[in-house]
């Protein structure tokens, strides 16, 4: 439809062109022969009329006399005389007969006409030229279109069924499947990737999902089979207030696994960065590894503490301070007496870096990149106190934060830190 608009205006455009261009042309010698007329005479006039039509074709226009009674006195225009002015007119050509012209009539003194006039067949024949070619124009145009339009809907058809029958695959359960990828990295291939990692993160989430269910189960099923054999035997003696002292504690340990699901989950959620502030963290790690220290040492460990100045984040207190507890208590349950740990609080360029390092026994690499993650725990009999959340908390922190939780060897032990956005000082 566009090229059709397009072409109608060229050819209107330029079939007016050639019309103002004739029309002045024949304006032009009108007015010349008129002025011949004024200033010389009748005698030049026929003169210059008679050498004009000996010129050929070099003069492609047609001149005719007429007296006051309409008579043709001169020229070899063969038609009747018109009305003054512009005028279509029909003259006689010796070869073709009767033939259409465009005429200017200009009135002479003592009642004589001047007409001059240019056939219209050539401008006719222009235009049907012009016609002709955009009707080919036009077809070949129309033919590659339709043509362009079934290669690629073709082309549409077989991406977008590869890319249906694929999800309709995953519909039907088959989730290791993933949208097929060509060389030609077009579009549907870069949708196709997009695609195809959206469900790598879903097949991610899933398994995680799965795996937190798992771990949910071993977790849960010690303490509430303990929690039962305490009510067996209280019930069993009444006036023992042990076993209900230890249901008690076992409650309350639940409740405290639950609770740490539920801070998570509410971390990762976001919507908490409207009551970050602008907070000191050299000054914070500073108060907490303080309060450290009488406990570590308890537990023969020594813990070494490097704050420098000037740590500033934008960030929750209590978040930011329960991530660094996580940090310290893991390194306490997890290294043996004797161990040197160090709480370390720096600015590095923009960014603001919490770290606890131990000289323990440390994490293989190839686990250190799943011991963040919920409910996972390297101890597989389950034995040590804990439930696998206090690294994912830190971690869920620290993205809330737009930081990140980053694990590596102490050389020997293990260095855990976070890393969040700094604030000028």
């Amino acid at each position: 439809m566009a090229i059709l608009v397009l072409g109608a205006a060229v050819y209107f455009a330029a079939n007016a062109e050639f019309r103002r261009q004739r029309d002045a042309g024949i304006a032009g010698e009108s007015v010349e022969l008129a002025r011949t007329f004024t200033t010389e005479g009748r005698t030049e006039l026929l003169e210059a009329i008679a050498t004009r039509e000996a010129g050929g074709s070099a003069h492609p226009y047609g001149y005719a006399l007429f007296d006051a009674r309409g008579r043709r006195v001169a020229g070899g225009l063969d038609t009747t005389r018109p009305s003054a002015g512009w005028s279509d007119i029909v003259f006689h050509d010796p070869e073709e007969g009767p033939d259409p012209a465009r005429a200017s009539a200009t009135s002479l003194p003592g009642g004589e006409m001047l007409v001059v006039a240019v056939d219209s067949e050539p401008l006719e024949q222009i235009d049907r030229t012009i016609l002709t070619l955009f009707a080919a124009a036009f077809a070949v145009v129309l033919l590659l279109g339709v043509i362009g339009a079934l290669l690629l809907g073709g082309y549409l058809r077989r991406r977008l069924a590869r890319i249906g029958d694929t999800a309709q695959a995953i519909v039907g359960g088959d989730l290791a499947r993933r949208m097929p990828i060509g060389s030609r990295n077009d579009e549907f291939d870069a949708l196709a990737a997009s695609l195809n990692a959206m469900l790598d993160r879903i097949q991610q989430l899933l398994d995680n999902l799965r795996q937190v269910s798992s771990d949910v189960a071993h977790d849960l099923r010690t303490p509430l089979a303990r929690l039962r054999g305490s009510l067996e035997e209280a019930l069993a003696a009444p006036a023992d207030r042990l076993p209900l002292k230890q249901a008690l504690r076992q409650s309350d340990e639940l409740l405290s696994l639950f609770a740490a699901i539920l801070r998570i989950s509410e971390i990762e959620g976001g919507a908490l960065e409207r009551s970050f502030t602008a907070l000191d963290v050299a000054e914070l790690a500073r108060d907490i590894g303080e309060s450290y220290l009488p406990a570590i040492a308890d537990g023969g460990r020594t813990l070494a503490i490097d704050i420098a100045e000037g740590a500033m984040v934008r960030g929750d207190r209590e978040l930011i301070a329960q991530a660094i507890i996580n940090l310290l208590d893991n390194a306490q349950a997890h290294t043996p007496a004797g161990t040197a740990i160090t709480l370390a609080a720096t600015p590095d360029g923009t960014d603001v870096r919490l770290s606890v390092a131990d000289d323990g026994l440390g994490v293989p690499e190839t686990d250190r990149a799943r011991i963040a993650r919920r409910f996972v725990r390297l101890e597989s009999s389950r034995t040590t106190p804990g439930n696998g959340l206090g690294l994912n908390l830190a971690a869920a922190i620290a993205t809330a934060h737009g930081g990140t939780l980053d694990f590596a060897d102490n050389a020997p032990g293990l260095r855990v830190t976070i890393t969040l956005p700094g604030m000028p000082s």
